[in-house]
């Protein structure tokens, strides 16, 4: 997830709070107090979570010089760069060097060409700006998301009864619409969508907060690539939330509830890798169909396709890596 910083110096009360409404992750003030009397958020200050000149330094890119200044100051801290008239070249020169870039920006169009620059995009944006309205409007850009999935179809090559065991509903913090959901697998190469419960049935009311997402063991995509076990979520923890054309954006886990149900094993292959997954036995429980439909576990068959992505296998501790690792 890329960082959002806000400039609030000298200290503007309605851009510090505009900054906070808009889940901004950072603000950089004078001070930290009247800041942290707003709400809870990090602050770059004299006295704050990050210092300036310590933790945190700005460079004023002119030259190629200044452009070396900033590449080694990424090796101290986080680093926010001025690039100008905002020619994109020196961007990226170093974000091919360091990782910890912020661009400096000054409204929504310069902070999405910075999130693009190099495909990999800057480490964040810091927004300069007088208006709360540019704020918000960045802020929802920001939290929109920058990641892609490849969405391929898989066919259903088999699906049975399980038994029973634990599974788990993870309940976001943000309401979710149809077509959107969890990426969710046995194993970590291959995932399937499963949809949020968002559509109106006649045994439970709709809770589009909540994906019923499968049996304990599971893997779950989040950031980046990485994975986590299902059961290991808990509330505060970041999940991606993934459309039928896979986008995806970032939301916070508010609750996770795990209990035992019936459960049901789905088998499936695209492009002649297998894929497996284990969700509850329950008419409420959908995959995604390729047409970005809802699909109810019971009404699948074998021969139905259903949409998922297919990943690099091998995790450590949900890292991707580089070994002879078999799942099955």
């Amino acid at each position: 997830m890329k960082e959002f910083w806000v400039d609030a110096r000298p200290f503007r009360k309605e851009i510090a709070t505009a900054a906070l409404e808009s889940g901004a992750d950072t603000i950089v003030a004078d001070s930290c107090q009247p800041v942290k009397a707003l709400g809870r958020v990090r602050v770059v200050a004299p006295d704050g979570d990050l210092v300036m000149g310590r933790d945190v330094f700005e460079v004023h890119i002119t030259d190629k010089r200044s452009e070396e200044e900033a590449a080694g100051r990424a090796r101290q801290g986080y680093v926010i760069v001025d690039a100008g008239d905002w020619t994109v070249i020196p961007l990226e020169n170093l974000v091919a060097q360091a990782d910890r870039i912020i661009a400096r920006v000054t409204n929504p169009e310069e902070a999405s060409l910075a999130l693009q620059v190099l495909e990999k995009g800057v480490a964040g944006v810091l927004l300069a700006t007088d208006d709360p309205a540019l704020i918000k409007e960045t802020g929802a850009l920001m939290h929109q998301g920058g990641e892609r999935f490849a969405i391929v179809p898989f066919r259903i090559t088999a699906i049975r009864p399980a038994g029973m065991g634990d599974r788990v509903c993870v309940d976001t913090c943000t309401l979710l619409s149809e077509g959107e959901g969890l990426l969710v697998g046995n194993t970590s190469r291959a995932f399937l969508l499963v949809h949020a419960e968002t559509l109106e049935n006649p045994y439970v009311a709709p809770r589009p907060f909540r994906v019923n997402a499968g049996a304990v063991h599971a893997y779950v995509l989040s950031a980046g690539g990485k994975t986590s076990y299902l059961s290991d979520l808990s509330a505060g923890d970041r999940v991606l939330v993934a459309a039928s054309d896979g986008a995806a954006r970032e939301v916070t886990v508010g609750r996770v509830k795990i209990e035992k149900r019936p459960l049901l094993l789905v088998e499936a292959e695209a492009d002649g890798v297998p894929c497996s997954l284990i969700l509850q036995n329950a008419e409420t429980i959908r995959l995604v169909a390729e047409d970005g439909s809802a699909r109810s576990v019971v009404d699948l068959a074998p021969g139905d396709t259903v949409i998922g992505c297919l990943k690099e296998a091998g995790r450590h501790f949900g890292m991707a890596v580089r070994e002879s690792i078999v799942e099955k």
